[in-house]
């Protein structure tokens, strides 16, 4: 397994991962940012991952003259929720059957007040959930 997701192999290992993620899809919907997810954790384990997705999508945005579009807090939430359920399903399909919750782009709503991921400091910063706890966070 490849740990090293930052430096000059960053971008090439982004570059892979979307273009798997985005096999058969006409467009890069939240299905294929969850499946980018999902195989960016797989390859890389969850803590590298946080960094190479969100590394992956800031650039994306701001290549594509939205910078604005990157949320630290959505972007780092989300593949930790992905990476929490990633138990060593073989394909993506079968993942996705197994945790349909993820495929819901609301979900981060199950733990945030809109307020909170509306706010500048979760857009630019890591904000922890205010509404419940991850899964693997204890409760109250």
């Amino acid at each position: 397994m490849n740990t090293h997701t930052t430096g000059p192999d960053a971008p090439c290992a982004f570059t892979e991962l979307m273009r798997e993620a985005m096999a058969g899809a006409d467009r890069f919907g939240h299905r294929q940012h969850v499946r980018l997810t999902w195989l960016a954790v797989r390859r890389y384990g969850t803590a590298a991952a946080v960094d190479l997705v969100s590394d992956g999508i800031r650039r994306a945005a701001a290549g594509a003259g939205a910078p604005e579009k990157f949320h630290v807090t959505m972007s780092r939430a989300w593949v930790e929720l992905v990476g929490h359920h990633t138990t060593g399903e073989d394909d993506f399909e079968s993942f996705a059957a197994r945790h349909p919750e993820l495929l819901d782009k609301e979900l981060l709503t199950h733990f945030y007040r809109p307020r909170t991921l509306a706010d500048a400091t979760a857009r630019a910063g890591w904000v922890e959930p205010d509404l419940a706890p991850f899964p693997w966070q204890p409760a109250g």
